[in-house]
């Protein structure tokens, strides 16, 4: 069965163009060109992964990205022609599993397509569920729960989260993190894991200015606080 991959663009024969090229790769790929056009394409087709433009006409691929995470758990790619790193670090913060700057090659989209994908749909190898202090972490179903609460994380958070919570006490270095929810691909932007953390932190701390959970080892990287 072919993977659904949403397409939201406004730039007409780019659009085309892409769309192409990802159904000889052998995704079905359908179509938007308006942030409004795209969230009711999702609600329709239920795409497992969206690539979406930054800049759209009606609503802004920002406000469709915050949408689209509160509506489920596809994989989101942001498309700008913004290379501005405080960009890049707004578009992960809201949800955005990865980041592409425009012009970008098909033959990468392509790729970094595959691997959200890998990082979502992939069956964990060793089913467990961690206890954490308040946090409870289902690894087979990707959820966690907080005081009973289940919390809204996205699939690259929820990586993160497992590496570091399976190793309580154990420091990851930034390039441990990415390799971690990135495999090897295009790990061009160590310094992006630190929205991922940021925005973590903003949902499962309760003082994320202290966090207890994920501890920040200055000059080295993270640890997951020993709360067994």
């Amino acid at each position: 069965m072919e993977t659904t991959v949403l397409l939201v663009d406004d730039e007409v024969n780019m659009l085309e163009t892409t769309a192409a090229y990802l159904r000889n790769e052998g995704f079905r790929i359908v179509t938007a060109t308006t942030g409004n056009d795209a969230l009711a394409m999702a609600r329709a087709e239920r795409p497992a992964l969206v690539v979406l433009d930054w800049m759209l006409p009606g609503k802004s691929g920002i406000e469709v990205c915050r949408e689209l995470r509160s509506m489920g758990s596809c994989g989101i790619i942001m498309l700008t022609a913004k290379a501005e790193e405080t960009d890049k670090i707004i578009g992960l913060e809201i949800g955005a599993d990865d980041y592409m700057t425009k012009p970008y090659s098909l033959r990468e989209l392509a790729a970094r397509i595959r691997s959200v994908l890998r990082r979502i749909q992939g069956k964990p190898e060793d089913v467990q569920t961690l206890h954490r202090g308040e946090l409870t972490i289902v690894e087979s179903k990707c959820q966690v729960f907080k005081n009973g609460v289940e919390l809204a994380l996205t699939p690259t958070e929820f990586k993160i989260l497992m590496t570091l919570a399976a190793k309580p006490g154990i420091v990851f270095s930034r390039l441990q993190l990415m390799k971690s929810v990135m495999a090897d691909e295009f790990i061009n932007y160590e310094r992006t894991i630190d929205s991922h953390i940021s925005n973590l932190r903003k949902k499962i701390e309760n003082d994320p200015a202290n966090p207890i959970y994920i501890q920040t080892v200055f000059g080295f990287g993270y640890r997951f606080g020993d709360k067994r």
